[in-house]
């Protein structure tokens, strides 16, 4: 399995790339920017980009996810409570349309909770965790013993819940519920910052204790 990280675009996004190397296919999450050089990396690598999948539909997450498509192909997937957030002008793609150049922003696949997503050995399944925005998903790989868990958790902190469908005691209730119950050895890859771990996150979170 190949597995490669990038921090992208104008918040420092955590953009992450999983690819088989049996099958050569590649799946991308939260292509935030840096197109052509998460292009590259599954071009260099002779991988088929499969997927695009996207915790949320914050702009710093989904800014290239469009672009990429158009480039290598690949399927967009995102939760469709999150679909209103794409042409929101204050944390979507609102403000961003007219300059960026693209028009269309349609979404291939609508996930929600219990979907499993496989592509040879990535075996990815989706948790809903809302709470950051409104059809925020994470991307529990079992079988690497990790999650991708968006904006929802941070190493020592939680995502922000100001924004438009935000809400504090919902984010709460999803780490809670959906990340906490995890093996404690679970690497949580972060949509912002370093990665940490379910164990680590339960003993000395702040927000948690």
């Amino acid at each position: 399995m190949i597995f490669e990280q990038f921090v992208v675009g104008m918040l420092q996004t955590n953009c992450y790339l999983l690819g088989d190397t049996n099958i050569r296919q590649a799946v991308v999450i939260d292509p935030g920017g840096d197109m052509g050089r998460i292009a590259r990396t599954v071009e260099e690598l002779g991988l088929d980009l499969a997927a695009i999948l996207i915790t949320h539909a914050h702009y710093d997450h989904v800014m290239d996810a469009w672009n990429l498509k158009g480039k290598l192909g690949g399927e967009i997937y995102l939760h469709p409570r999150d679909f209103p957030l794409l042409h929101d002008g204050m944390a979507g793609m609102g403000a961003l349309l007219g300059r960026s150049g693209l028009r269309d922003l349609t979404v291939d696949r609508q996930l929600q909770e219990g979907d499993r997503l496989e592509f040879g050995s990535v075996c990815l399944d989706v948790l809903e965790t809302p709470g950051h925005s409104p059809g925020h998903v994470s991307f529990h790989f079992a079988k690497a013993n990790a999650i991708f868990v968006g904006d929802t958790l941070f190493a020592g902190s939680i995502g922000r819940t100001d924004l438009p469908g935000g809400s504090y005691d919902q984010l709460i209730r999803s780490v809670r519920e959906k990340i906490f119950p995890l093996d404690g050895g679970t690497r949580v890859y972060t949509g912002h910052g370093p990665e940490t771990t379910v164990e680590n996150e339960k003993r000395t979170n702040p927000f948690f204790n």
